[in-house]
């Protein structure tokens, strides 16, 4: 029954990750629902929580992790954070552009 359900949701998942997100209902979601205390105002990580951005995971496997994860994340369920809104999550992380190369920042190449 369990693998059946897990099944059917990456199924929805994963038609859900062809839709294009908004990134930035995404960040104010990342916000609003506290995923920066753990992972960072832009998803770069932190004590709790993994690097997300930039570079992100597939949006079914952000989702298919968000519902099951492993370690000390807990679950959020469809009636937390609806699939459309991790749709949106993912569109922001995916926009986080990546930090220059360390060659280029003056500072440390002093």
């Amino acid at each position: 029954m369990i693998r059946n359900l897990i099944f059917v949701g990456l199924l929805t998942a994963t038609s859900l990750a062809a839709q294009s997100g908004d990134a930035k209902n995404g960040k104010h979601l990342f916000v609003r629902l506290g995923c920066y205390t753990c992972h960072g105002y832009e998803g770069q990580g932190g004590g709790a929580g993994a690097k997300l951005a930039p570079h992100p995971i597939s949006t079914a496997a952000l989702i298919a992790y968000v519902r099951h994860p492993k370690g000390s994340m807990p679950p959020f369920t469809e009636k937390v954070v609806p699939e459309k809104d991790l749709v949106d999550i993912h569109a922001y992380l995916e926009s986080v552009p990546a930090p220059p190369p360390v060659k280029d920042i003056k500072l440390l190449n002093e």
